[in-house]
């Protein structure tokens, strides 16, 4: 069975933003091997969906959600929500931010 991933506006953003700063501060092609891990990482995520640890927060958006490192850029995190036909990316942020205060917004 095919699994689906959903990325959400904010995500895609979030991507893109981080994308410009890895090609700015390192290269383009680090950039494109972010993208590639991003979406390799998602696409594992849909097929495991229980891999991440879950995150409580009192955003409703993120009832359910769990966090996961993408591959290669482990301090990277996708936040997501399981559904029944796969995931639902909900943000992508860096470890280094304040990741809670970030995500409650």
């Amino acid at each position: 069975m095919t699994r689906k991933v959903i990325v959400r506006p904010a995500a895609d953003r979030d991507l893109d933003e981080q994308a410009d700063y890895i090609a700015a501060d390192s290269s383009v092609d680090t950039a494109l091997q972010f993208y590639e891990s991003a979406y390799e990482t998602f696409r594992l995520l849909s097929l495991h969906p229980r891999m991440g640890r879950m995150i409580r927060l009192s955003n409703p958006l993120f009832l359910n959600a769990r966090v996961f490192p993408i591959k290669n850029f482990g301090r990277h995190l996708v936040s997501y929500r399981p559904h029944h036909r796969g995931i639902e990316v909900l943000r992508v942020v860096h470890g280094s931010r304040d990741v809670d205060r970030l995500l409650e917004a």
